[in-house]
């Protein structure tokens, strides 16, 4: 008796979501149809529509499964008892890696997210603003307590470290010369040496 494959064993909204992103990685979302998601999931198209309605709704989920984690991490970070820096800190870098690690996911969305119905948008932006409102908190923190520059709003420090996160996908290779740690430890760096007061 064969032992089965992951794919069996994977539940299938994990299959399904496995399938669209290397398929809307590979091809773009608008040239991916249902029928080679489900064919490349080894699913029916009964079974997309059970847990996932539609394909934009896939394409929602590729990237709130990786804001979700993100939004997570940032919250313990944030509520932890280390000095307003060090949390900073953890939290710039860990947006990078947590980037690098889902970058198909990310670059996905990024390339397609004006395929998204409008409320499926407005609910993704809400989602990306509590983030970055929470990241701005820290900031704020940190310069309403003299450690941090007032120099720079914190909008504008919040607005240039998330710029540097999007555009990952635009040079950063794995197996290139810096690992996804070395780049999250030289931007989290900058941010921090940019607040100094």
């Amino acid at each position: 008796m064969t032992a089965p494959t992951d794919d069996c064993v994977r539940p299938v909204p994990r299959r399904l979501l496995a399938a669209a992103t290397r398929l809307f990685a590979e091809q773009g979302y608008d040239r991916t149809s249902v029928q080679e998601i489900v064919e490349a999931a080894g699913v029916t198209k009964g079974a997309l529509y059970h847990y996932f309605g539609s394909k934009d709704d896939l394409l929602h989920e590729v990237y709130g499964r990786v804001l979700r984690l993100q939004q997570e991490r940032l919250d313990a970070f944030a509520r932890s008892d280390a000095p307003v820096e060090r949390r900073l800190r953890d939290a710039a870098a860990d947006v990078v890696v947590t980037t690098i690690e889902n970058l198909d996911d990310t670059t996905i969305f990024f390339r397609s997210m004006h395929h998204l119905g409008e409320e499926k948008l407005k609910q993704v932006r809400a989602e990306r603003r509590r983030y970055h409102e929470r990241f701005r908190a820290l900031v704020e923190e940190g310069q309403q307590t003299g450690v941090f520059s007032t120099a720079t709003p914190a909008d504008l420090v919040v607005d240039y470290h998330f710029g540097s996160v999007h555009h990952l996908s635009a040079w950063y290779r794995a197996g290139g010369p810096m690992g996804a740690r070395e780049v999250a430890d030289h931007l989290a760096d900058l941010l921090l040496r940019a607040l100094r007061p």
